[in-house]
């Protein structure tokens, strides 16, 4: 399928986004222990976990970093309302300090059903998310950790996709339809 026709407006530049990851990486840096366990939900959160781990390592943070597959998207552009585990971590999560890291929390959904099972399994998690649309919410969530509050409108970029698209975008944009 080739790429929808869309352009892109920007919204959060990568100056903007580099910038934020800093800051929020001395926020967890400073409240983090030294057993810190991190958990990044794919697909859309791996290029923002990965800027958040560098920058935590240069506020001398060493964690343990794994990855969880959820999904309630599938190719659309609104959550379904189920989640499901398409792959879990590795890391034995109980008796540590964990964050989990998603790109956007939108109905919430996905963070909540995430934080529940790894509190289930004995960890205690805390929560970082770039991007927080706090308009659609449908559970009962709030991240620990915010970069930037996001305006109702679909965004691409940084990660985050329109239908397996855009993800490459050093920045955050809106699609406009074409």
């Amino acid at each position: 399928m080739p790429a929808p026709d869309a352009e892109i407006n920007i919204l959060f530049s990568s100056a903007e986004i580099a910038s934020r990851i800093g800051e929020l990486a001395e926020e967890i840096g400073a409240e983090s222990g030294p057993d810190l366990l991190i958990v990044a939900i794919l697909k859309g959160s791996f290029v923002f976990a990965a800027d958040l781990v560098r920058a935590l390592h240069q506020t001398g943070l060493k964690p343990e970093i794994d990855f969880i597959t959820l999904s309630s998207y599938g190719a659309g552009t609104e959550s379904s309302g189920r989640v499901a585990v398409l792959r879990d971590i590795a890391a034995e999560p109980a008796g540590r300090r964990l964050l989990l890291i998603d790109d956007i929390l939108e109905s919430g959904r996905t963070l909540a059903f995430a934080r529940e099972e790894l509190t289930r399994r004995g960890a205690e998690v805390r929560t970082c998310v770039l991007l927080d649309k706090r308009g659609k919410r449908k559970a009962e969530i709030e991240a620990d950790y915010v970069g930037f509050v996001c305006p109702d409108r679909f965004v691409v970029g940084y990660g985050l996709d329109y239908a397996h698209y855009f993800r490459e975008l050093p920045y955050i944009g809106t699609v406009e339809h074409r």
